[in-house]
């Protein structure tokens, strides 16, 4: 296991960085691509291991993916086109891969079987495989089908009305993928709105979606066209520099690309009510908003976060932890009880990790209590692996009086394999 030893900057954050491609869109241009008639061409692909993964799988069911630095391009030949695997289908450490692929994977003919790493096969999958269940898949895998290796008899689908009992654009995305397979209409009803672009990709690929309030509607049968899909940067990537631009002394950071989903926001909201200094300017897109931030060094105020503004920026909390423990009072997020399932249990692994840097956090069911403003020491953590934890601890070190030696930094690669080369430019 590699460790990496990062200092304390005392002269700040000053520079451009365009951000890497969004990791949730990449994935879903390919998935989109490979069920589409005709070539897909996609610019600004993350080639983080994640979506490397959903490449690897969809090569394994017989479809041709072109790579160079500049571009993916998608042989797609419609569902049809898809054959079944010779191989087991490895979706790596990618939640994403694998709850979006059972989605796909349901109603297609034949058999396949998904796994992934150690950190997915603790991963609760029941929550998509049931309602699958319910439209008819034959889905088998550990403990009733709750964790994976998986394995899937394709078969016909039926639609179904379903609501979700968790706020989960992962669980909404294979629903709809296998709605857009079934028989009738398949409806889905949401708790909070979550990150939508799924619904954006069916209508970029030529689709029909409908959003009647908190339901979305997918008609089934659907077939789907090859396009140009230009990735956004991601913002649960560009996170780390907005928070680090706000808390690092003497800081100016402008990032370039960066997608403005109003569904993914939720970092730039929390940022503008803790007082950040922040500019946006937005920019014409097709299919995702996008533009560029500017965020500066900041005095920030302690708030409290939860309710539906949590699924805007589940993947950020992490990062917004480390920035509360730099604002002045209390900052409580609450509501936030799917960190426990994500790679690591981030609520206890957030909390344990800042805290061996001095942070004064407590963990509570449903999220934490950061008491700020506190000054960070230094110290030996651990990513466990997990790439947000990874990326929040190497900011933290950027204010901690100490040397931070973190364990386990080659996981950061999951969804941005540039972070240190970015954070290296950035550093006076």
């Amino acid at each position: 296991m590699q460790t990496l030893k990062l200092l304390f900057n005392q002269n700040g954050l000053r520079g451009s960085v365009t951000i890497p491609g969004d990791k949730s869109i990449s994935h879903r241009s390919i998935m989109f691509g490979a069920i589409a008639k005709g070539k897909t061409t996609i610019s600004n692909f993350l080639t983080g291991a994640d979506c490397l993964s959903t490449i690897s799988c969809f090569r394994k069911l017989g479809v041709e993916i072109e790579q160079t630095e500049e571009m993916i391009t998608v042989h797609g030949q419609g569902w049809e086109g898809l054959v079944e695997p010779k191989e087991v289908l490895d979706a790596g450490n990618s939640g994403t891969t694998t709850r979006l692929m059972l989605g796909i994977l349901a109603g297609l003919p034949f058999h396949s079987v998904l796994v992934g790493d150690e950190s997915i096969g603790k991963r609760p999958m029941g929550r998509v495989v049931e309602p699958l269940r319910r439209m008819g898949a034959s889905i088998r895998g550990r403990e009733q089908g709750q964790y994976t290796p998986l394995a899937i008899d394709g078969t016909g689908l039926t639609s179904i009305h379903y609501e979700l009992p968790v706020a989960s654009a992962q669980v909404k995305s294979a629903i709809i993928f296998a709605g857009l397979q079934a028989q009738g209409t398949t409806i889905v009803k949401e708790p909070q709105q979550t990150r939508d672009h799924t619904e954006k990709m069916i209508l970029q690929f030529g689709g029909s979606v409908v959003k009647i309030e908190d339901e979305i509607l997918i008609k089934g049968k659907q077939t789907f066209n090859g396009t140009h899909v230009h990735v956004p940067g991601d913002i649960s990537s560009a996170a780390f520099f907005l928070v680090a631009g706000a808390i690092v002394p003497k800081s100016e950071i402008i990032l370039t690309n960066v997608g403005l989903n109003p569904t993914r926001t939720g970092i730039i909201e929390v940022l503008k009510q803790m007082g950040a200094n922040i500019e946006i300017e937005t920019m014409e897109s097709i299919g995702e908003e996008t533009g560029n931030i500017v965020i500066r060094t900041s005095e920030l105020t302690g708030i409290e976060i939860g309710g539906d503004l949590i699924p805007k920026l589940i993947d950020e909390i992490p990062i917004i932890a480390l920035m509360a423990t730099q604002a002045e009072g209390v900052t409580i997020i609450k509501d936030a009880e799917e960190l426990k399932v994500k790679e690591t249990n981030r609520i206890d692994t957030v909390v344990g990790e800042l805290r061996k840097l001095g942070a004064k956090i407590e963990a509570t069911e449903d999220g934490m209590i950061i008491h700020g403003k506190s000054s960070l020491t230094g110290g030996n953590v651990s990513s466990f692996g997990d790439h947000r934890i990874g990326m929040m601890l190497s900011i933290a070190a950027l204010i901690c009086r100490e040397e931070v030696e973190l364990e386990d930094p080659e996981c950061i690669a999951i969804s941005y394999p540039t972070f240190f080369e970015h954070l290296k430019q950035l550093i006076q």
